[in-house]
């Protein structure tokens, strides 16, 4: 019987290579690495860790291929993207298994979910190259923009091929050359990316994939003079220790860090259609989003109410194996995640918020394996531990306010300015309070998720943007050519 093609993926030897200059080639490194699988803690693939002789490398044959890639016309990058979005769609069974494997998401939410989502990053990448206009005059002077080099792209592990694509779709767009490393702890759909990016005839350099650790390959990413730029997603405690190797080269440092998003229920919103969606939202991939809004600022009056709304929508949530098409979540991505969310709900209880539904422990039915009972805190005072950290884990705080404008306080009460929701029937009222919330970005009433909204943080998110024009924008360098045309 022939092998299906995750099977013969994970067979494959560029599990143990890195792609450089068009290649899959040995890693000096060469450390063996096991990727485990969520569901069963047990490993799903063996993988190579490379070290900074890789890094060189790549960086190397970026720097080489990053004057012709820049160069070449529009048309033939726009083609390019399209043959990427091609075969995007066309490996979704595999990627969702990658995925499946390597974070634990359910098989159905990477298809329904990982996988389309990463397709529209690249999809919004060429629909802006196709209409960016790259110089504009200004009386005589042409103001140019022009890609800025070397890229260089760490990526985390909870949204693996998502986060890729965010900035490899735009970099490639507008001419720079990449090198990537995907977090090892969830390296497998990023490897089946780079040979999706080999397939689709992206020339010889112009994408690099090393793995490994932050240690011997993100640190010197960071450091290194031959990279123009880091574009960094993670926590926002690594993403400090990211601009601090970057700074003695200057380069550009774009960073998508953590968030506390609120979301705020305001006195007059549908409470019966709006607490349910926020769980969701607040769970959605175990609450392994950075953005998720895991603070829900409800008045106080309606505590009660929203407390039962909030449980009965957080036990509808049905925790399964990868291929139970009724599973709506599987295991969070890894054991120290899984760790941390332990800890923070029992320091939950222990601050004295009152456990709606879930708690400590493995739902029922699981003995083995990174599953979490999604659990949600009433009574949370907006200076617990559990109201300011990010816990990264499906764990929803219900926290009371006593006015619209406590409220706003309450939701710009923590170090990060990520996200932020809104739900009301005014439309008005709810574009009022939208605008005092300091973060990067905010939903009202649960809109469809639009690619092309710049998404970024204030404070500690982050600096940059993603996403849109501005994140096409973040790759580019601003030049003026003064005295371009003649003066009349």
């Amino acid at each position: 019987m022939s092998k299906q093609p995750v099977e013969q993926f994970l067979d494959s030897s560029r599990l143990k290579q890195a792609y450089i200059n068009g290649e899959w080639i040995a890693l000096s490194g060469n450390a063996p690495f096991d990727v485990i699988n969520p569901a069963t803690e047990e490993p799903a693939a063996t993988i190579h860790l490379g070290n900074r002789d890789d890094l060189n490398k790549a960086v190397a044959a970026a720097k080489a291929a990053f004057p012709i890639w820049a160069n070449t016309p529009v048309e033939t990058r726009l083609a390019a993207l399209d043959k990427i979005i091609e075969l995007i769609e066309a490996r979704t069974e595999l990627l969702a298994n990658l995925m499946s494997l390597e974070m634990g998401a359910t098989l159905a939410y990477a298809r329904g979910t990982q996988v389309p989502l990463a397709a529209a990053h690249i999809r919004v990448a060429r629909e802006n190259l196709a209409k960016y206009e790259f110089t504009e005059m200004r009386g005589t002077t042409a103001v140019t923009r022009e890609p800025i080099g070397v890229a260089g792209l760490i990526t985390p592990w909870n949204w693996p091929l998502y986060q890729v694509t965010a900035k490899v779709g735009p970099a490639l767009a507008v001419g720079c050359s990449i090198i990537l490393k995907p977090s090892e702890l969830s390296p497998l759909s990023a490897l089946a990316f780079a040979q999706i990016i080999h397939d689709a005839g992206v020339p010889a350099g112009v994408f690099n994939l090393v793995n490994g650790n932050g240690i011997d390959v993100g640190e010197p990413m960071a450091s290194h003079p031959d990279i123009d730029m880091i574009s960094f997603t993670g926590s926002t405690r690594a993403g400090v220790l990211v601009a601090q190797a970057a700074a003695p080269t200057v380069k550009r440092v774009g960073q998508e860090l953590g968030g506390k998003s609120p979301n705020i229920l305001l006195p007059d919103a549908d409470f019966a259609s709006a607490v349910g969606p926020g769980v969701q939202a607040g769970m959605r991939n175990n609450g392994q989003s950075c953005s998720a809004p895991t603070r829900m600022l409800v008045p106080r009056e309606r505590l009660a109410e929203v407390e039962k709304l909030a449980a009965e929508s957080a036990e509808s949530i049905v925790i399964g194996l990868a291929d139970n098409e009724l599973a709506t979540h599987g295991p969070v991505a890894n054991k120290p995640q899984f760790e941390r969310v332990q800890t923070m709900i029992q320091r939950g209880i222990d601050e004295g918020a009152r456990c709606v539904t879930g708690g400590t422990g493995r739902p029922e039915g699981f003995d083995r394996g990174y599953y979490v009972r999604p659990t949600v805190f009433s009574d949370v005072t907006p200076d617990m531990d559990i109201a300011q950290e990010e816990i990264f884990g499906p764990v929803l705080c219900l926290i009371p306010y006593d006015s619209v404008e406590h409220a706003i306080q309450i939701a710009n009460d923590t170090v990060y300015g990520l996200a932020a929701h809104v739900q009301s029937t005014d439309l008005d009222a709810a574009r009022k309070v939208a605008r005092q919330i300091r973060c990067g970005q905010v939903l009202i009433n649960y809109p469809t998720w639009d690619p092309q909204a710049p998404f970024g943080g204030f404070k500690q998110s982050g600096s940059g943007r993603e996403y849109g024009i501005e994140g096409l924008e973040e790759y580019l360098e601003i030049k003026a050519i003064v005295g371009f045309e003649t003066q009349a």
